[in-house]
């Protein structure tokens, strides 16, 4: 069992273009067997944090920017429901994204915006595999330019992409057995 971080946008255009994504992402994650991590935000994270409880998903992690739940909830105005535990970081929107991108085996990324790129980013920088589900526009859909425009990625930096939830989590699911091999027993 993974640890597999959702990022996506929480508002915009690829929201509405991308629940369909979402939902079938959570259910994908959950049939794997893996834990699901979200920023704990509304929109497609939050479309797919719902899927992966209703799917039976083993356990799902918010980390939320909020120092406290009434913070999470009156302040920044962030859901509860679909997670098993909350982690309150405190540490703002930077500094969540840091801690939810550093604390995955993997990430998957559905449409997005700033912070979604700013999430591929610091995947980028601490070498963690990054998926991306196409079909919801946003920055998922331009991240082979800027790929391009960034060129080399370092030596087995993985970025992988596909239009299907379920392929993407097996090509995923692949790299980080082929990554942790020696020690799948820690992680099933």
């Amino acid at each position: 069992m993974y640890q597999i971080a959702i990022s996506g946008a929480a508002r915009g255009e690829s929201v509405e273009e991308g629940k369909r994504l979402a939902q079938a992402m959570g259910v994908a994650i959950a049939k794997a067997g893996h834990t699901l991590l979200s920023g704990a935000t509304i929109g497609l994270p939050n479309y797919t944090a719902q899927s992966y409880k209703n799917a039976g998903g083993p356990m799902s992690l918010g980390i939320s920017p909020a120092s406290s739940k009434i913070e999470h909830i009156m302040k920044y105005r962030l859901p509860t429901e679909a997670y098993d535990t909350i982690l309150y970081s405190g540490l703002h929107y930077i500094g969540r994204d840091t801690l939810l991108i550093t604390s995955s085996d993997a990430v998957v990324s559905i449409g997005g915006r700033m912070g979604t790129l700013h999430e591929f980013t610091i995947a980028i920088e601490s070498n963690t595999p990054i998926g991306f589900l196409q079909g919801a526009g946003g920055i998922s859909e331009e991240v082979k330019t800027l790929i391009s425009l960034a060129h080399p990625l370092r030596d087995g930096m993985e970025v992988l992409f596909s239009d299907d939830a379920s392929n993407l989590i097996e090509q995923i699911t692949r790299v980080l057995d082929r990554e942790h091999g020696k020690y799948k027993n820690l992680y099933y």
